[in-house]
């Protein structure tokens, strides 16, 4: 039997601030290694930012300075990938002796990019971009393509997973599941009520371990100049987290944790992925390759933005 300590790492980031952000994540790493866990999983755009309440100053056929500074300073707080900000990551795996999945803003030229880093005690072992930004999410984000569905092999079994609502998307769930994952890493910006059935649900059809991670962050914890179009004191909270961690038959084995920061842990059999097999296997004997087909394009295209 394989046992191993998962976890996901529920807290406020630094917006824009790349530099700051990733002192915060090397900090909780090493917490989280404190805590037993061998895999964390960390929020999506921990580090550079979710801009939850900004317009950017767009409406259809109008842009405004205002939001052109919006926009500057959110890929100023951006990171290259490979960059130092990586580099600090992959160290603090290699002192904490952990894996860990990271939502980062990647800068890549003049677009930026919501993704997923896959990092080890041995250095980047790859990474997602999210391949359907949503709603307003598509002004700022460029789409990521097939040649970042990612999963990666592990000491404890390979992992993979997806972005916020991409968890929403079935063949993209079908193309993960294909590719064997045992561990499937949700970072997220969604957390709402319903958002833990989704993760029970994903637990239950891929029979894998399922680890959504969200941040909590007040108003307080943007800048004091961020115009948000939520209203809001500050000590309102605009992200309530609600992450966990969630079992192959759809059981929840941590969480939700809901309005404060904290950092969830669950030893699991991943052997036990096995048996969960029994009854239904979604890549498997419950395909029906006979009757149903996906075609998964993962060459590397163009880049592609909503705007």
């Amino acid at each position: 039997m394989t046992k191993v300590t998962l976890a996901v790492v529920q807290a406020a980031t630094v917006p824009f601030d790349a530099e700051a952000a990733t002192d915060k994540c090397v900090g909780l790493i090493a917490e989280a290694a404190a805590k037993g866990a061998e895999l964390a999983v960390f929020p999506e755009a921990f580090i550079g930012g979710y801009p939850k309440g900004l317009d950017f100053g767009c409406a259809i056929g109008r842009r405004t300075p205002e939001g052109r500074r919006d926009f500057q300073r959110y890929v100023e707080g951006a990171i290259a990938v490979p960059g130092p900000e990586v580099d600090r990551l992959v160290e603090a795996c290699a002192e904490a002796d952990l894996h860990a999945v990271v939502g980062v803003i990647e800068r890549d030229g003049g677009t930026i990019y919501c993704t997923a880093l896959y990092l080890g005690p041995d250095g980047l072992l790859g990474k997602h971009r999210k391949v359907m930004p949503t709603g307003s999410e598509r002004l700022v984000w460029g789409f990521g393509d097939g040649s970042t569905l990612t999963a990666v092999e592990t000491p404890f079994g390979t992992l993979g997973g997806a972005i916020c609502w991409e968890n929403y998307m079935p063949m993209l769930r079908m193309a993960m599941y294909a590719k064997g994952v045992q561990i499937w890493a949700a970072p997220t910006a969604d957390d709402r009520e319903s958002w833990p059935s989704t993760m029970r649900h994903i637990a239950m059809e891929g029979r894998c371990f399922v680890l959504s991670a969200c941040q909590v962050m007040r108003r307080s914890d943007y800048p004091a100049d961020y115009e948000s179009r939520i209203e809001a004191e500050p000590d309102d909270y605009l992200m309530h987290g609600r992450s966990l961690i969630a079992g192959p038959l759809g059981e929840v084995l941590a969480g939700p944790l809901v309005d404060e920061e904290g950092i969830l842990t669950a030893e699991v059999e991943i052997d036990d992925l096995i048996g969960a097999k029994l009854d239904f296997d979604v890549a498997g004997h419950y395909a029906r390759p006979d009757i149903f087909r996906l075609s998964v394009n993962e060459k590397p295209q163009p880049p592609v933005s909503g705007e």
